[in-house]
């Protein structure tokens, strides 16, 4: 049985802890409000680029360029982005749970795999499955620089044609209490048609829309890759809010259980004592 000293030392314990974890979300609420912001930034430029690039797709009948040929798909590069630093609930384990599933797709195609994010190179590193690159502490301090990085290499793989598709496996910040795992096919890269009865927005182009289209391509890929990139870590950041305000929350409850047992042996202890002394003084 704990002895109150015992008792006492774990509830400091658990005190020290709770303080930890109340920074760990202060720090995490603070750093979600500036990732929210760069994803509202982030997501009308991508959708307005999107609509650019159907646009000028539309308006040329060359489209030889690389990122745009679909061919038979053999193999397929699953980029699977994760977190560099766990205590974010079950962030990373469900994005892993989802490369399995993916990793064991239909049969006869080839999946590669490019980690971004420690969690994800740890969780496959020993497994058998070819990793063609791997990215980590990325999220310290994303930038855009970072992003080109990544879709500079998938952009070279695509167009060597070491692969035939390129699928990106994150998680979609929808709030601070949802993050949705999200699968996107980001290449080959396929313009979004206008529907039916659905006029395109006229632009005026100074150079012929095919020199556009070569241009516009891989900057959409670099685009679309940092929105990803922002997506995920604000999703983990409000993964690892409301995982440190559980634990805080967890905490509390604790040291009021431990307390009220703490109070309990005291008492006990009190009484004892008190019956000794009563049960000396009638023996005398």
């Amino acid at each position: 049985m704990a002895t109150l000293l015992d008792i006492r030392h774990r509830i400091r314990s658990i005190k020290s802890t709770q303080q930890i974890t109340r920074a760990m979300k202060m720090v995490a609420a603070a750093r979600l409000r500036r990732a929210q912001d760069r994803i509202f930034n982030a997501r009308p430029y991508a959708n307005e680029m999107l609509a650019v690039l159907g646009s000028v797709a539309a308006r040329t009948e060359e489209r030889a360029h690389p990122l745009l040929a679909e061919r038979p798909i053999e193999k397929v590069l699953l980029v699977l982005v994760t977190s560099d630093r766990g205590m974010c609930g079950a962030f990373n384990a469900n994005l892993i749970r989802a490369a399995k599933d993916h990793l064991r797709g239909p049969a006869g195609k080839e999946v590669l795999l490019l980690a971004v994010g420690r969690k994800g190179r740890d969780a496959f590193r020993k497994q058998p499955v070819p990793m063609v690159a791997e990215h980590i502490n990325l999220f310290g301090r994303l930038d855009f620089s970072q992003a080109q990085q990544v879709a500079q290499e998938i952009c070279r793989l695509y167009i060597e044609q070491k692969v035939d598709a390129v699928d990106f496996l994150y998680n979609e910040f929808k709030s601070v209490m949802t993050q949705r795992v999200t699968v996107e096919r980001y290449l080959p890269i396929k313009p979004v048609q206008p529907a039916a009865g659905e006029a395109l927005i006229d632009y005026i182009y100074e150079q012929p829309a095919p020199e556009i289209l070569n241009a516009l391509l891989p900057r959409y890929v670099e685009i679309e890759v940092y929105r990803a990139l922002l997506e995920s870590q604000a999703a983990e950041l409000a993964a690892k809010m409301t995982a440190m305000d559980a634990a805080t929350n967890n905490a509390a409850e604790l040291i009021d259980s431990l307390s009220l047992h703490l109070n309990r042996v005291r008492q006990a202890a009190i009484t004892r004592e008190i019956i000794e002394v009563v049960s000396g003084a009638a023996a005398t």
